[in-house]
């Protein structure tokens, strides 16, 4: 157990440390005192079981709980000032896309192949943000919250499921919009319903079908003495570095799956607007224009940011891999993307807002 108490000291007077040359860090003799206090309350409340093992270091202890740096370097006024915009964010991403899904399925109007695919994007974007923004809401109030391993292997799993399903929704929305500017006298024979739900399907099922392997591989994995993740929530590149043991295999499994996640879809977006773009060129009447360029603007702003920063953590080399940036650039696609859903797509979509008057004018002639 000596070396989990020399653990929790390193971590806490490295924060201590770091927190005297951060403007965003305390730096008064009460909170001095608060972090040496903090060292009895976090040895209390993390636990560790010996287990022997050929893979482990000797000597080691194993960890069966982790701890979220996040933002505990900050200081508690500016936690709570992240956790109002923050929980802001949130519920607005929340509301937004159950109206989109409520107004989808109660206006007929909007029973068209573009818009069950944005359903599915809406609900699977609410199923990602639940599985990471409220622990993140919790650590901004209390930092030195434990979470059991079988608890971060969950959230992993549902991490990876919704974000490598909305990847794939992406690139089925690119394509439907593809069909439909390319080919517009044959898009309800191509797009039908059959179509439609096995193209949903298959983004769900190869979302579950990556994450189980990640999860699999990055949790057969002995972690032993670290136990804070460098993060907010439990992703792979955190964890793989408090592994002890070699982890090349489950680096290039890594590796290989942002190939397959991001660099696929992204030509195959990438190849849907060359060949959306040199349709449009053909059209001859300004109007033309206009209406297919309004047809691709949201789904394509959606789509530069979402690839954007997913593609900046998760294909730069391991050497310049920082997790103080890396975690900056995940609040981008966890808080502020997911609420570019239901504000691009409704704000900038005629049909949609047309959908929501006459939803909103219906229930005012009932009352």
């Amino acid at each position: 157990m000596d070396s989990f108490y020399l653990t929790i000291c390193l971590y806490l007077l490295t924060n201590l440390s770091s927190s005297t040359t951060s403007p965003f860090s305390a730096s008064s003799n009460h909170h001095s005192l608060l972090y040496l206090h903090e060292i009895n309350f976090l040895s209390s409340c993390i636990s560790f079981t010996p287990r022997p093992t050929s893979m482990a270091k000797p000597n080691s202890t194993f960890v069966t709980e982790f701890l979220f740096e996040g933002f505990s370097n900050f200081r508690w006024q500016h936690r709570l000032a992240f956790f109002a915009v923050f929980l802001t964010l949130y519920l607005l991403t929340l509301s937004g896309n159950v109206i989109i899904v409520t107004i989808i399925c109660l206006d007929h109007h909007l029973h068209t192949p573009m818009y069950f695919f944005l359903s599915m994007l809406s609900i699977s974007e609410t199923c990602y943000t639940v599985a990471i923004i409220p622990r993140m809401l919790s650590g901004l109030l209390n930092p030195y919250q434990p979470i059991a391993i079988q608890g971060c292997a969950t959230q992993l799993f549902f991490y990876l499921t919704f974000a490598i399903n909305n990847c794939f929704l992406l690139t089925v929305m690119g394509y439907d919009h593809y069909v439909a500017i390319c080919n517009p006298l044959r898009y309800s024979v191509i797009m039908g319903k059959r179509l439609c739900v096995q193209l949903a399907s298959g983004s769900l099922g190869i979302g579950l079908g990556i994450a189980i392997v990640q999860v699999t591989s990055v949790f057969g994995l002995p972690f032993c003495d670290a136990f804070v993740i460098s993060h907010f929530f439990c992703d792979v590149r955190p964890l793989l570095k408090l592994a002890c043991t070699d982890t090349t295999v489950n680096e290039i499994i890594n590796f290989v799956v942002s190939i397959c996640v991001l660099v696929l879809p992204m030509g195959l977006v990438f190849i849907s607007y060359v060949l959306i773009i040199s349709t449009i060129l053909k059209i001859a009447s300004a109007e033309g224009w206009k209406k297919a360029f309004a047809t691709c603007a949201s789904h394509l702003i959606v789509v530069i940011i979402h690839y954007g920063c997913a593609s900046t953590i998760y294909l730069k080399p391991k050497s310049q891999s920082s997790l103080g940036q890396d975690r900056l650039i995940s609040v981008t696609y966890t808080v502020i993307t997911p609420l570019l859903n239901p504000v691009v797509y409704s704000l900038r979509n005629k049909e949609v807002k047309d959908a929501l008057r006459r939803a909103v004018g219906q229930n005012e002639e009932r009352l």
